[in-house]
């Protein structure tokens, strides 16, 4: 922007300034966490110019990367544009719904009108959305600068590849979770001074962080459009031509002569770069004011003298995931001597020992942040428990990572069985694909329910009682465990990054015809990237459980606060009831359908305009005329931006649309809450089939990948049999089961929750 540096030195310094008086007048706590973010971001700007400053190889390289960039940035600037209209008309609902809302007795108490009440929430909602489009472009943004680099240090060095792709991803990580931690806790303090928040006559602390809902939901309605649209763009380009490159016209993949090679490659960087950022960024911004609630919630039934504490503990565990993380990335490094490097060196074992000391690191942070700010006098061993339950999502994410290796990865067995179901023809390989993905739910579910149920009984034996001396530990026990898988959520998304980074790097070395010796090491990185690209994915949708049954949790406190009438349970034995988690189960099944319809549809205008390349112009076989890449690069980018707002209208009207319908009929049969009762039903539904839905896609898309990355290695036939062509086929399949319809169910598990505490007033 050429901007003069000394006055952007001096800027910056101002609004440090400003941001540090705010958290100052707040609690030490968050000058803690200001001051941890400050310095991540010092650090992620240090790995931006390690990064850049790497070559870009010869100018063949170069000028492959500059289209892939400009690609990628016209379909982001476009995407996020329509995005930012859809999200100001909701903010303009948002607005009508709390002016005409009624108010609770916490806010009638302390003061906060309507209108103070609206505006707050419209501002969050706003900050939420502008800060996770700015965590997907920061995605895209180092992506696509870091792939044509990543193919250059391949011609030297697998272990340098390596290094730059984990530094790339760690960037972004970093900035993501950065700005996550950030923009809560600034919003938080803001408030907290602006309201004169413990004052007398004014708000509690322990009710401050309902105000920040609007900020989780504001992510969560940019991070679905963007997996949705990013996701349609790169799976209906890598369909298009895997069918016409490899099936019909049996070229290599990512070969120059395939017209839709170029949106292939674009669709990388919006898809699973740019999607994945603002996703992993709505995840922690959800998990983190859902525990915050919960937390003040506990404490305020608890008594407890100073609550700052149980609030504010999810923003330090976060700020110590971005200690452990950065040390975790570092701990990759390259070697003076490029001749020791094996091209076949393992690079999931090098990322898998990073995640090892990250993980080991996380367990000393996480108990050190417990016994700091959970300790209380009423109950001095409640902060054991919790650190125990940090320890259970601890686990949990680690077991979560290595059940999806385990089903994606091509060195395990259900990988080579589904390869090897490839040789009897297309049909076998479909329906081992599909039995691979069912049974890889089982696992994972039983994990999840072993973790809840442990972590809400360490919860509920902590000691902290209520005035009736009931225990009351057990959701927040479980909200603990929410922040313990999380922990270590800036060394995930480094893995999930480095996966679209390396698939790039490949796709630049083949089309710039490099020696075999320099695409082994890039097809070895790819298939490690496939792996952590799954990996990420079933951490993600582990973490969207949890995060989804806090939220549940708080809507029923909501809905109990507005209406002041208990709301404990939800009685699916009545009517109206089991008809709303019917509803929700049909949601989750139609959304993937449309998801899953919107990639095809578009891939079929791809595969028609890819086939009317080969035959007007016959010379491209022969390299004799150049394929018009721009052409499939503008269908893939409008169909997408068409495609996306079906599914992503359905998500927003639904649950909001059965609430006032069921509150019409409830108050028409007697029955005040049927409405908020009919909507916890549906979200209730719609998170369990939703868990097992994304579970399922994500596998079996991800196993089929890495099945035909199999037999790619030569076995059982290698590239060009008959094997590797029913192989491609289920890739094929997969390719929208796994970066478009699985990606966007577990965002849309969490946006259910979010907007239904959002608008739990228009269900009463």
């Amino acid at each position: 922007m050429r901007i003069n540096p000394r006055a952007l030195i001096i800027l910056s310094l101002l609004v440090f300034s400003g941001v540090l008086y705010v958290g100052a007048s707040t609690s030490p706590i968050v000058v803690f966490v200001f001051c941890i973010c400050t310095l991540s971001l010092f650090f992620s700007l240090y790995l931006t110019k390690w990064v850049l400053a790497k070559d870009e190889g010869p100018p063949e390289m170069s000028e492959i990367s500059d289209a892939i960039r400009d690609g990628a940035e016209g379909f982001f600037r476009t995407q996020y544009g329509t995005i930012s209209k859809m999200a100001c008309i909701l903010a303009f609902v948002i607005l009508g719904i709390y002016l005409f809302r009624t108010t609770t007795p916490q806010q009638e108490a302390s003061g906060l009108g309507r209108a103070t009440s609206a505006y707050i929430t419209v501002a969050s909602f706003l900050l939420g959305a502008l800060c996770s489009g700015i965590a997907g472009f920061v995605g895209m943004w180092v992506s696509v600068r870091a792939n044509v680099r990543v193919s250059s240090a391949a011609r030297r060095s697998a272990r340098e590849a390596l290094q730059i792709a984990v530094r790339a991803g760690g960037f972004s990580a970093i900035v993501v979770v950065c700005m996550a931690v950030f923009g809560v806790a600034i919003l938080y303090s803001t408030f907290y001074v602006w309201l004169g928040v413990d004052s007398p006559g004014s708000m509690k602390v322990t009710d401050l962080p309902l105000l920040l809902v609007g900020y989780g939901f504001g992510a969560s309605f940019v991070a679905l459009f963007a997996q949705l649209g990013g996701g349609i763009y790169t799976k209906a380009a890598d369909v298009g031509a895997d069918l016409v490159g490899k099936v019909e016209q049996g070229i290599p993949e990512d070969d120059p002569r395939n017209p839709a090679v170029i949106a292939d490659l674009v669709g990388d960087n919006v898809g699973d770069c740019a999607a994945r950022g603002a996703d992993l960024f709505e995840s922690i911004a959800a998990e983190i004011i859902s525990a915050m609630i919960l937390g003040g919630t506990m404490a305020q039934r608890c008594k407890i003298e100073d609550p700052s504490g149980f609030i504010l503990f999810p923003l330090v565990v976060h700020s110590f995931d971005l200690v452990v993380s950065s040390v975790g990335i570092l701990s990759i490094r390259g070697t003076r001597d490029p001749g020791l490097i094996s091209p076949i060196e393992d690079p999931m074992s090098i990322m898998q020992k990073g995640y090892s000391i990250t993980i080991m690191l996380a367990v000393l942070t996480f108990g050190v942040s417990t016994r700091w700010l959970l300790y209380t006098e009423q109950a001095p061993s409640a902060w054991l428990n919790f650190a125990l339950c940090g320890l259970v999502g601890i686990i949990t994410a680690y077991a979560f990572v290595w059940i999806s290796k385990y089903y994606t990865d091509y060195k395990h067995e259900p990988v080579r069985l589904l390869a090897l179901s490839s040789s009897t023809g297309h049909g076998t390989n479909i329906i081992a694909g599909v039995s691979l993905g069912m049974e890889s739910t089982a696992l994972p579910v039983l994990v999840i329910s072993v973790a809840i149920i442990s972590a809400y009984w360490l919860g509920q034996t902590s000691g902290l009682v209520d005035e009736s001396g009931n225990p009351t530990g057990g959701l927040f026990g479980t909200a603990v465990a929410t922040m313990g898988m999380l922990s270590t959520a800036g060394y995930v998304l480094t893995m999930d990054m480095f996966g679209p980074i390396a698939d790039n790097a490949g796709g630049i070395v083949e089309m710039s015809q490099q020696p075999e010796s320099v695409r082994e090491i890039t097809d070895v990185l790819d298939a490690v990237g496939n792996t952590t690209k799954a990996t990420t994915k079933g951490f993600a949708i582990g973490s969207a459980a949890l995060a989804s049954f806090l939220l549940f949790s708080a809507y029923m406190d909501e809905v109990a606060s507005f209406a002041q009438i208990p709301f404990k349970e939800v009685d699916i034995a009545v009517p109206e009831i089991f008809v709303g988690g019917l509803l929700g189960s049909m949601l989750i099944f139609l959304f993937s359908a449309w998801a899953c319809s919107a990639v095809g549809k578009t891939a079929q205008e791809v595969v028609n305009e890819v086939r009317r390349q080969f035959i007007e112009r016959p010379g491209i076989m022969d390299y004799k005329e150049k394929p018009d890449y721009g052409r499939c690069v503008a269908i893939v980018a409008s169909a997408s931006l068409r495609e996306m707002i079906r599914p992503g209208a359905l998500a927003i009207i639904s649950p909001m649309a059965v609430g006032v319908i069921f509150r019409i009929l409830g108050h028409s049969t007697g029955q005040p809450l049927l409405g908020a009762k009919v909507v916890a039903s549906l979200l209730m539904f719609a998170t369990v089939a939703g868990i097992l839905m994304a579970l399922f896609l994500n596998t079996a898309g991800g196993a089929w990948d890495n099945a035909k990355k199999y037999i790619e290695t030569g076995a059982l036939g290698g590239k060009g049999s008959e094997s590797h062509k029913a192989a491609v086929t289920g890739d094929t399949v997969g390719d929208p089961f796994k970066d478009t319809a699985g990606p966007s169910l577990h965002v849309l598990i969490k946006m259910l929750a979010t907007i239904t505490l959002v608008m739990a007033p228009i269900f009463l």
